[in-house]
């Protein structure tokens, strides 16, 4: 027999719960370093229309400035799409507009988008609840949970490095 818990009124992740703060205090300080990376291969290693290095210089900025100030007021975590879009629309420009005959950086390119669109579609299923959630991610600190989190973090390194070295 299968037991369903009662939704939560106030998901985890939307609340003040202080397990989760130390989480979003770890994000907060990894998108201090993370999207500049981003920004900066792309910046560095593509010749890019202004506009979308912006969204990237934007969505670097914005993503730890929403991150910090929601620990204090978990209430505008849902802002967190407009960094979080301002970092994967670029990232899919590029993977769409950029890479005849350099295959290597152009999969280096493709991995950090499926890992951005990973944590996006996490982050709203989540975070957010735009669809129901089964009972093995509803918690946050659950090895299931914690498994999309490295595959997430581990295509973006990895697609870092061979978009930067490709």
């Amino acid at each position: 027999m299968r037991v369903y818990k009662a939704p939560r009124s106030v998901p985890i992740e939307l609340s003040a719960d202080p397990r989760f703060a130390r989480r979003v205090q770890r994000l907060g300080s990894v998108s201090l370093i993370a999207p500049g990376l981003i920004w900066w291969v792309a910046a560095t290693r593509l010749a890019l229309p202004q506009a979308l290095l912006i969204a990237l210089l934007a969505g670097w900025w914005l993503m730890p400035a929403v991150l910090f100030g929601s620990i204090p007021l978990p209430s505008i975590r849902p802002l967190l799409i407009v960094p979080a879009s301002l970092i994967t629309v670029p990232v899919l420009a590029i993977v769409v507009g950029q890479y005849p005959g350099q295959p290597i950086a152009g999969l280096g390119w493709i991995l950090i988008a499926v890992g951005l669109l990973l944590g996006c579609v996490s982050g709203g299923w989540f975070w957010f609840r735009w669809a129901p959630v089964p009972d093995a991610f509803d918690d946050p600190f659950t090895p299931e949970r914690w498994l999309l989190i490295v595959i997430h973090v581990a295509l973006i390194c990895s697609g870092m490095v061979l978009a930067a070295f490709g």
